[in-house]
C-alpha cells in the first residue's frame, strides 16, 4: 500500500485537495480531525495540555462541556515558539499513535493507497513513512488574504503570525516530491489533483505483492531508509542563492 503524505501551509488550499482525494475513493487520514479527537475531555493528551497551559491561558477550558478553548489556546501559542513546541510535542505523540492504527486498518482492508493529510508533515517526521509527499503551494499574499477571509476574527497581525509560525513555503516545496500550485482557480487545482493521483496510483500487480506481510514490512523499511538518506544527502533546506 502506498502511503502519500499531503501537506501545505495554513489557508493554502490543502483542505480542498484533501476533499477531492477523498471523493475519488482514496482513504484520507486527516491529522487535524485526529488532533481534535485526542484532546477531547477524558483523553490523556487533554490532561497533559491542561496541566501545561492552565496557568498561562485564561479560559483554557470551556465551563459548559470541559472542552479546550481552542481559539484561546491558539492565540497563546502562535508567535511563541516555546509554547508552540510544548503543545506540538503533546499532541503529535497522541496523533502519531492514532495515525498508525488508521494506516493499519487501511492496509488490512486492501487499499492500494492511503493519504495522510498532515499540516506538519515534515516537522513531525511523519514524512519518513510516506512513499510520496505532496505539498499545496500558495503565494504568501494570497495565503494571508484567504486566511483573513476564512477567519475574520483574526487581525492581520495574528494571521501573519500563524503563517510565520509554520515551515516556510520554500522549505516545504524543497522537501516535497510533488508541489501542487494553488495560485490559480479551484477548477485548475482539481484537475492537477486528478493528474497527480493517476501518476501515483500503484499498479495492481505490485499492490497484491505488497499485501503479503513480509513484503509490506520490507517496503516500509525501504521507504523509511530512503527518506532518511534523502534528508541527509539533499538536506532539509534549499541551498542559498548566490547574489
Amino acid at each position: 500500500m502506498l502511503i502519500v503524505g499531503l501537506t501545505g501551509g495554513i489557508a493554502s488550499g490543502k483542505s480542498t485537495v484533501s476533499k477531492e482525494i477523498a471523493e475519488s475513493g482514496i482513504p484520507v487520514i486527516d491529522a487535524d480531525v485526529i488532533a481534535r479527537q485526542v484532546v477531547e475531555p477524558g483523553r490523556k493528551a487533554y490532561d497533559q495540555v491542561v496541566a501545561a497551559f492552565r496557568e498561562d491561558v485564561a479560559g483554557l477550558v470551556n465551563p459548559s462541556d470541559s472542552s479546550l478553548n481552542r481559539p484561546a489556546l491558539g492565540k497563546a501559542v502562535f508567535g511563541k515558539p516555546e509554547r508552540l513546541k510544548i503543545l506540538n510535542k503533546i499532541v503529535h505523540q497522541a496523533v502519531k499513535k492514532e495515525i498508525a492504527w488508521s494506516i493499519f486498518k487501511a492496509y488490512v482492508t486492501g487499499n492500494k493507497m492511503v493519504v495522510l493529510d498532515v499540516p506538519l508533515l515534515f516537522e513531525s517526521g511523519i514524512h519518513s513513512i510516506c512513499g510520496a509527499t505532496i505539498t499545496v503551494y500558495t503565494e504568501k499574499n494570497t495565503q494571508l488574504k484567504r486566511l483573513l477571509e476564512r477567519n475574520p476574527e483574526l487581525s492581520e497581525d495574528d494571521a501573519a503570525k500563524r503563517i510565520e509560525s509554520q515551515l516556510s513555503n520554500d522549505i516545504r516545496n524543497y522537501r516535497a516530491d510533488i508541489v501542487l500550485d494553488n495560485n490559480g482557480t479551484v477548477a485548475q487545482l482539481k484537475e492537477n489533483v486528478k493528474s497527480v493521483l493517476a501518476q501515483l496510483s500503484p499498479n495492481w500487480f505490485w499492490h497484491y505483492i505488497d499485501l503479503f506481510p513480509p513484503v509490506g514490512f520490507a517496503s516500509a523499511i525501504f521507504t523509511a531508509t530512503f527518506r532518511a538518506a534523502r534528508d541527509y544527502f539533499k538536506g532539509t533546506t534549499p541551498p542559498k542563492k548566490n547574489i
